[in-house]
């Protein structure tokens, strides 16, 4: 059985991986159709629509242009999720998804200046094998 660290973890808007980042995390959910019939004595449902949504966190970088500076509240962007890195054979996730959010948070003192985006998925979330 295979298991990976988080140190292996990318996160590219098209082609190009979004610099300094810290986390992120997608999560994928199914929404359940209730159809459960008079006579029944017990409910029954039906798989609804599925969904997905997420969050990146990293180190706030303005001269990353083709990342983090594409990630602005309400752009529709390409997105593909490397849990175990971007290595020929590695999975990934990839999908369509709208920027919610976007938050800037600069620390008292010498802290680091961080940046927090927000997505929803547009469509399908695919699992896919790099080349």
């Amino acid at each position: 059985m295979a298991n990976h660290q988080g140190t292996e973890g990318v996160i590219k808007v098209g082609a190009n991986a979004v610099a300094e980042v810290r986390s992120w995390n997608v999560s994928q959910s199914a929404a359940v159709v209730d159809d459960t019939e008079i006579s029944d004595t017990w409910q029954t449902n039906k798989p609804g629509l599925k969904s997905w949504s997420g969050s990146l966190n990293c180190y706030w970088d303005e001269t990353d242009a083709n990342g983090q500076a594409a990630l602005v509240v309400g752009a529709e962007v390409a997105l593909n999720l490397y849990p175990e890195g971007a290595s020929t054979g590695d999975k990934y996730y990839a999908g369509s998804a709208i920027i919610t959010s976007l938050e800037i948070s600069v620390p008292e003192g010498a802290g680091m200046i961080t940046a927090s985006m927000s997505f929803t998925g547009n469509g399908a979330l695919a699992l896919s094998t790099a080349a």
